[in-house]
């Protein structure tokens, strides 16, 4: 891993997403190689022409247009290959064409004797973590989805907004389906270490709690508000990929919302979900249980609902 070996970082699929994060990597100097997969090999061969040329600019990183086989050698395989999310389209409405897309992608890396950490970021991301999860046979702590890492950076970008705050000061939390059912932790929201509701009252007395609903409402539409203007989202989920991909590669402990397997925790099992959880080189090192309040737990078990009917007619799910 970092710092001890040559780092290897894998991406498979070079559009919007993929290509987006592979340029996030170079530019916070990540990894030691990269390698790009995709089914259209011109575009990748372009895709590492083009970031090697900025080489000079930025972090010594070889980079190539490579195969399956390149995922041997690999600590992490990136996939953000697959059917995207079209206008008036939701997440889960793309499970079953790429659940079988990810059946021929997982096929191929395990083929080539990959031992290391997926990170899944295609949508639905939990369904499909869920997936890789089972086609891989790795162990579910090396498996990892993006989750509601996006959703959490948009939530803690919005309060800052509002409350005039450095973002890196707002801590707090969505959780649950990166989709339609997501939640808010109110419950647990600080800014800096005061709870937002006292905070609120000391410093924004004009405030309302119509004001933090309306903030969530623009966290949870935000990928149909873009898509709509811009037809996709992914600078911001790349940097968020880059994040966790820097959380692996450099041991750092950090506690990221990202979608893991449930075992008991909350309540759920055998379901993929976005949840805190601190994230090391050995993958997930385990889930870190907030205290939620009645409420958030019953819009946690819906996320979680919802998840494992959209689930069912693909998974043998109990």
């Amino acid at each position: 891993m970092y710092g001890s070996k040559t780092s290897r970082v894998v991406v498979i699929g070079t559009g919007f997403v993929g290509s987006s994060y592979a340029f996030s990597l170079i530019n916070q100097n990540i990894t030691d190689e990269m390698v790009l997969i995709d089914l259209n090999k011109s575009k990748t061969e372009g895709d590492a022409m083009d970031l090697n040329h900025g080489i000079p600019f930025g972090a010594p990183t070889k980079i190539w247009a490579g195969e399956y086989s390149d995922c041997k050698d690999a600590d992490i395989v990136v996939i953000t290959a697959g059917a995207n999310q079209k206008p008036g389209e939701t997440r889960l409405d793309l499970i079953e064409k790429n659940v079988n897309i990810f059946k021929g992608i997982v096929g191929s890396v395990m083929e080539s004797g990959f031992n290391g950490i997926f990170i899944v970021a295609t949508n639905p991301v939990d369904v499909l973590a869920y997936a890789t999860w089972k086609f891989s046979g790795l162990p579910m702590e090396r498996v990892i989805g993006s989750g509601t890492i996006l959703d959490t950076a948009r939530f803690r970008f919005l309060l800052g907004e509002y409350f005039e705050i450095d973002v890196r000061n707002i801590h707090g939390y969505i959780m649950g389906e990166h989709g339609d059912t997501e939640l808010p932790v109110w419950s647990q929201t600080r800014i800096g270490s005061e709870p937002i509701k006292r905070y609120m009252s000391k410093y924004k007395p004009d405030g309302k709690q119509e004001d933090l609903d309306e903030i969530f409402i623009n966290v949870r539409d935000a990928a149909y508000n873009i898509i709509e203007r811009k037809g996709a989202t992914h600078y911001a989920i790349a940097m968020g990929l880059a994040r966790l991909t820097k959380a692996i590669l450099r041991n750092e402990q950090s506690i990221l919302t990202v979608s893991t397997l449930m075992k008991g925790e909350y309540g759920l099992d055998d379901l993929y979900i976005g949840v805190p959880a601190i994230v090391s080189q050995h993958g997930i090192e385990r889930t870190v249980e907030i205290d939620l309040s009645d409420v958030e737990m019953e819009k946690l078990h819906h996320s979680a609902n919802i998840l494992k009917d959209a689930m069912k007619p693909i998974f043998d799910l109990n």
